[in-house]
């Protein structure tokens, strides 16, 4: 089969298409099948132009030898075996792989910033990314100072930021693992129901207790039933 995705029977379909005396059974007999393509997959709807798509299809299922008038340029055997250019890895140079290539595109668009405070303000966003992506890599907490020093070397000493500015405070947080021991959802109470004797709760404040002991005293230290 050309294109297992439809089946035997489509591909029996078409060649019984194919052996039609008139181009007007064939085309008849050509829609009924496009729209039995379009059932079978129903994912090419989403793709842009899918009838277009179907037909292309149909011409490759009959080997080209598909005579019926499609409303779509016929394809030919050497366009479709036409593959793309291999896409080339970039291959650039990173100083600081752990900064990334994006913060020394960054340094260069500040470089050529000439007024005072918006350059200021842009030093000190880049110094804040790269203080984040160096924590975010190495999983560790880091210096300001160490910061600045790669700023400088980065930038080729143009981008200095004032010693007395702190950057934003960046912590690694390893991921917290939780303890799923209990099962099916039910939540262990045993540490509730403890109490100070071993489980057992003191109902002495218990109005019905109070009684009961008042009625005791009574009969006690009460006069004598004859």
């Amino acid at each position: 089969m050309l294109l297992t995705e439809y089946g035997r029977n489509v591909q029996n379909m078409v060649k019984y298409i194919i052996a039609l005396p008139t181009k007007e059974e064939r085309n008849r007999y050509a829609a009924v099948v496009i729209d039995l393509m379009g059932f079978l997959n129903p994912h090419l709807r989403d793709v842009a132009d899918f009838k277009h798509k179907l037909w292309d299809h149909l011409h490759i299922i009959s080997d080209y030898q598909l005579d019926v008038d499609s409303p779509y340029p016929k394809p030919t055997p050497e366009a479709i075996q036409i593959k793309p250019k291999p896409l080339r890895y970039p291959h650039q140079r990173i100083r600081y792989k752990h900064y990334g290539k994006t913060i020394e595109l960054m340094i260069e668009k500040a470089k050529s910033i000439e007024e005072p405070e918006r350059r200021k303000h842009m030093i000190q966003a880049i110094a804040n990314f790269m203080k984040m992506a160096y924590v975010q890599w190495n999983k560790d907490s880091v210096a300001d100072e160490m910061i600045l020093s790669d700023l400088v070397a980065l930038s080729g000493g143009e981008l200095k930021i004032e010693e007395n500015i702190n950057l934003n405070r960046v912590e690694y947080r390893p991921a917290v693992q939780t303890n799923n021991n209990n099962r099916g959802g039910r939540s262990n109470n045993n540490q509730n129901n403890r109490g100070g004797s071993g489980g057992r709760t003191n109902n002495n404040n218990n109005p019905r207790n109070n009684n009961n002991q008042n009625n005791r005293n009574r009969n006690n230290g009460g006069s004598k039933k004859y």
